[in-house]
């Protein structure tokens, strides 16, 4: 970070294993209301460009540069531009207001510069080189927002899946009804082997069509960013070489040819939203996959998707200077080591709790819930910890997003440690955002549906026409 931001306070629910954290929304609400009340307030727009012409747009407030606290605007637009990227998605950045905001965030987005792996990350997305493109408020380009219907078809014989880092979960489901459904341990990150995807893949799809009659059609969903059923970037190859990532890249287009059947897969989140929107019968939904990354996905007011990235797991939630750090993103304070089985990893060891190094990340993350199911005290405030963290990143999340229900679901939800979650955001939300807490619906579906719903809520993907 360039600087300390003055505008953090500690909250008044403290993880009991986080003493050091502090809200991302605490902060940003203060910095709001004190530049509202310093009388040198200027306006600014951040405009994101993604595809097609699409373009969202935030307005805020920030100092004006000849107030003494100038620079704290430095910190608040950084942290609230990767928030939107991260978010929403783009390639180019108009930064519209004082000239000394943009010609920062221009250095933070160079070559080299703080943000330099969000910087190649979104390049590698939208094939473009990424522009940051300081302006005057004026020059921001109007919104434009795309969205588009998402599954929600139920009828026949259909295969779902979900790629994890840990697990790949797959249903076979007919119309509607899932009647098989199972998880399957694998380790994709580590494997430099694009065979090793297809093989393990093919395998998991061959065994749900075994429990079907016969099959007309394969929806499934991945962490990651795709377009068009191909991987552009994801964690889940980051172990295959470059010249390798072709025969990735069009794997599922290949599979589908050879399963004869209409194929579909898109981000996990977007799955993790839409199966609640369904369980629900409503909208406006922000779906939270806890796994081993955290996954988020929104269905509008209109029951659609949008085209965001909604990679929540690289968006900061945490301002404590000293937060952790990401292995992948080298950025500190974000999602996904706060609503993940790396959270969990992370508080274990200050509660005593010795993981075992030579077994998988699934098996690591049951070892630690077993614990929790036989009463242990200090994995239990590993998840009240997260309780805490959630119930304030919640109400983070709404300034971003038009939000009615949040449904949590995800590995790290099943067993004991999603009511415990669960009851420290309402509480959380309720002394601390009353408002919010009154307007928002936050729930876990039952067991069942937390470990395998994303299968079976992608099988509805395709549409048979």
């Amino acid at each position: 970070m360039p600087m300390i931001f003055e505008y953090v306070e500690t909250p008044k629910f403290i993880p009991p294993l986080d003493p050091e954290f502090k809200p991302a929304v605490l902060a940003n609400h203060k910095f709001i209301e004190a530049v509202k009340v310093s009388g040198s307030s200027v306006p600014l727009i951040l405009g994101l460009e993604r595809v097609s012409g699409a373009l969202s747009r935030y307005e805020t407030l920030v100092f004006d540069e000849s107030h003494p606290k100038a620079e704290q605007s430095l910190y608040f637009v950084e942290r609230t531009l990767k928030f939107l990227l991260w978010q929403r998605g783009g390639w180019k950045v108009y930064v519209g207001g004082p000239a000394f905001i943009g010609e920062h965030i221009q250095k933070v987005y160079a070559n080299g510069g703080q943000q330099y792996f969000s910087r190649q990350f979104m390049s590698g997305v939208y094939d473009h080189p990424f522009t940051v493109v300081p302006c005057d408020v004026e020059q921001v380009p109007p919104e434009k927002e795309i969205e588009k219907s998402l599954g929600r078809h139920l009828e026949g014989n259909r295969i779902g899946f979900d790629l994890g880092a840990s697990d790949l979960k797959v249903s076979a489901v007919m119309d509607g009804k899932a009647v098989f459904s199972t998880e399957i341990e694998w380790q994709p990150r580590q494997q430099p082997d694009p065979q090793y995807h297809r093989t393990k893949i093919k395998a998991a799809l061959n065994l749900a069509k075994s429990k079907l009659p016969s099959i007309d059609a394969i929806g499934g969903s991945s962490a990651g960013v795709y377009v068009n059923n191909r991987p552009m970037v994801a964690s889940l190859y980051r172990g295959i070489p470059k010249d390798q990532f072709d025969k990735v890249h069009n794997m599922f287009l290949e599979i589908r040819d050879e399963m004869g059947v209409p194929l579909e897969i898109v981000n996990d989140g977007e799955v993790t939203a839409l199966a609640g929107s369904m369980s629900l019968e409503d909208n406006s939904v922000l779906g939270i996959a806890m796994g081993s990354s955290e996954a988020a996905g929104y269905v509008t007011s209109e029951g659609n998707i949008t085209d965001w990235l909604n990679e929540l797991a690289f968006a900061p939630v945490d301002y404590n200077p000293n937060a952790p750090v990401d292995e992948w993103s080298g950025d500190n304070g974000v999602g996904a080591l706060y609503f993940s089985q790396q959270c969990v990893f992370r508080l274990a060891p200050r509660v005593g709790i010795d993981i075992p190094q030579d077994i998988t990340d699934a098996k690591k993350l049951k070892f630690v819930q077993e614990k929790l199911e036989a009463g242990h005290d200090g994995a239990e405030q590993i998840w009240q910890s997260m309780g805490i963290y959630l119930g304030y990143t919640i109400a983070h999340y709404a300034d971003f997003y038009d939000i009615k229900h949040v449904l949590i679901l995800g590995r790290c939800t099943s067993g004991k440690g999603g009511p415990i979650m669960l009851a420290g955001a309402i509480e959380v939300l309720q002394a601390e955002f009353p408002e919010l807490a009154s307007q928002i619906n936050i729930q876990l579906p039952d067991e069942k549906s937390r470990r395998v719903g994303q299968s079976i809520a992608a099988a509805s993907l395709p549409d048979l026409g």
